[in-house]
């Protein structure tokens, strides 16, 4: 007779998601008729059945420690049947059955988390961003202090809706920009090429590093007897794709690195295509802890925003309409030489849609 090893259970993939969902998203799953934003933060999705289902959204500041996850989900024990969500914006998402706990959920919110609740409609949605500091591997800014310190500035921004039009903004501590395309995105820049330490190049796997160098500028190299790297440097970009295979390939250099801003990226289909995001500003110093500098450009940006967008266009909408000459105008940036991209492999956009291609 044999019999079956009982083996461990396969925890591969993602979980069934269906088992998470609020009693009433799964109810009325795939019959929702409509939902509406019943002021900033507070939004109500309405099923076909007729139940309404209400969110509040609150800003997290998305690094936090036990005590503050354990005090938020005692808050949604409380109110929300135990569910709530984070968005990809670790903004925190309630989702309640009863009209009547909103404002209690909101004031518990605001006094036992002291979390701003808005991010909804025309407004600054927080700010997503890199580790930075505290867990990246090649940060050369801290990612999530400047962002602390440019929402302390936009705090009006995400509580009201005044805006023309939803603004995403992003920020990445290093020049991979794992922050991707916003309407205004926050990157760091390297300006020099990586100084190699040829004494521990030998705990890195040496043909990743050449493979992953986008302009070829990495090469094997003998140096004293011992396998190494060189780096053309007339052909180093500064990306530190190389930084993040090996880490004796140091980039990071706290005298030289500075901060950039790009406007006008957009990674959703609506009214129009996708975008790359393009520079609007650069060699702001990287100057912890509030880096003011940075806030001060954000601001004037969205302050030509404001004063010049239509309702319900989108940063790179806006300037598109007014064009880049207008755009350096109203925001009193510089343009220079390096703001004319004449990659002869640059595209106007990244895809002509969101959907997947087969």
């Amino acid at each position: 007779m044999t019999t079956t090893k009982k083996t461990a259970p396969r925890d591969n993939g993602a979980p069934e998601f269906k088992k998470f969902l609020h009693p009433l998203m799964a109810k009325n799953y795939g019959k929702w008729k409509y939902h509406e934003r019943l002021r900033p933060g507070v939004l109500v999705h309405v099923a076909e059945s007729g139940d309404a289902l209400y969110t509040v959204r609150a800003g997290s500041p998305r690094t936090m420690s036990v005590d503050t996850v354990r005090k938020i989900c005692t808050i949604a024990d409380k109110y929300c049947q135990g569910h709530l969500r984070f968005t990809s914006r670790c903004n925190i998402e309630f989702l309640l059955a009863r009209e009547e706990d909103i404002d209690p959920l909101i004031r518990e919110v605001r006094d036992i988390l002291g979390f701003p609740v808005g991010g909804t409609g025309p407004s600054i949605s927080n700010v997503i961003h890199t580790q930075g500091w505290l867990h990246c591997n090649l940060p050369g800014t801290d990612a999530a202090g400047a962002v602390k310190a440019l929402m302390d500035t936009l705090y009006e921004d995400f509580v009201n809706e005044r805006l023309p039009q939803r603004v995403k903004i992003s920020t990445s501590c290093c020049q991979i920009n794992c922050g991707g395309q916003s309407d205004i995105a926050i990157n760091l820049q390297h300006h020099k090429p990586p100084k190699i330490d040829h004494g521990k190049m030998q705990i890195c796997e040496l043909p990743k590093v050449v493979a992953i160098c986008p302009v070829a500028a990495v090469r094997p190299r003998r140096v004293e007897g011992r396998d190494s790297l060189e780096v053309i440097e007339e052909k180093c970009m500064y990306c530190g794709a190389c930084h993040g295979q090996c880490p004796s390939m140091e980039i990071r250099d706290a005298e030289a690195d500075t901060l950039s801003i790009w406007v006008g990226g957009k990674s959703a289909s609506t009214r129009s295509g996708p975008s790359f995001m393009k520079l609007a500003t650069y060699g702001l110093p990287n100057n912890p802890p509030r880096w003011p500098e940075v806030s001060e450009a954000v601001c004037r940006i969205l302050d030509a925003y404001k004063a010049g967008a239509k309702p319900y266009e989108r940063v790179g909408e806006w300037i598109d309409r007014v064009g880049w000459k207008r755009f350096f105008e109203v925001t009193g940036f510089p343009f220079t030489k390096y703001h004319i991209d004449n990659y002869r492999f640059a595209r106007t956009t990244f895809n002509t849609s969101s959907q997947v291609r087969l």
